[in-house]
């Protein structure tokens, strides 16, 4: 462990065992650096990794403190990670495993806790794109907004954040171009219709299920145009 990882984890040990909670404010550089046995070079490099993992925020002019440390705050750089590698194709494989893994179980859990007013919000989504399936921008912003109202639903910030990360915007455009291209959407659309059914019912069971069904429709149609398109990063049929 090099001398920066040292000072960062000795930051980060008072943050965990509140010596420095949620929203405090760190001592003046120099007080920090005596109190951690570091030099002030070293605290300033901790501080600006920390930073960077938006674990502190650094305020100009008026000192440093303790994040909120909210899931969607601490794993906000998720996303940004997923858009890296949308041109491994094995990465990708991955990361529709992993959706299919968690989000068919949130979907149930969402069938225990969705409110009337969330029910009403996904259905306004499911409405909008079913009046936009020829314009993806639309279309891909109105499927992330429905699976994020569904997931909403479990009041679960960090599994709402998590699948949020996975299931990229980017990625959403390209299989749904891909879809389109396919003849498919109407089949999509369906499979969304079903969730929200599902939900409308309370139904744990077939939220599970129908979730289920669509996320593994959407890895099975991503993996067969990798397949066929191996030499392209997606293989999405006329992306450039």
């Amino acid at each position: 462990m090099s001398l920066t990882d040292r000072a960062i984890e000795r930051i980060r040990e008072l943050i965990r065992t509140g010596a420095l909670p949620p929203g405090s404010k760190l001592p003046p550089e120099p007080d920090l650096a005596a109190q951690l046995g570091l030099s002030r070079n070293l605290a300033r490099e901790a501080v600006k990794a920390l930073a960077v993992a938006r674990i502190l925020e650094v305020r100009r002019g008026d000192g440093t403190y303790v994040t909120s440390l909210r899931p969607s705050l601490l794993l906000e750089g998720l996303g940004g990670a997923v858009e890296l590698l949308q041109g491994d194709a094995a990465a990708l494989r991955d990361l529709m495993e992993v959706r299919r893994l968690l989000e068919p179980v949130a979907t149930a859990l969402a069938a225990t806790r969705v409110s009337d007013d969330r029910l009403a919000e996904v259905k306004s989504h499911l409405d909008a794109m079913r009046q936009a399936r020829d314009d993806i921008e639309r279309l891909t912003a109105h499927d992330a907004a429905f699976h994020r109202a569904v997931i909403s639903a479990t009041g679960n910030e960090t599994l709402l954040t998590i699948l949020e990360g996975i299931s990229g915007r980017t990625l959403r455009a390209r299989i749904w171009r891909g879809l389109v291209d396919d003849q498919a959407a109407a089949r999509t659309l369906a499979e969304h219709e079903a969730i929200f059914r599902a939900l409308s019912a309370r139904d744990t069971v077939l939220g599970q299920a129908t979730a289920l069904l669509h996320v593994s429709n959407t890895e099975r149609s991503l993996r067969e145009r990798l397949r066929a398109n191996a030499s392209r990063p997606l293989g999405i049929p006329g992306e450039k």
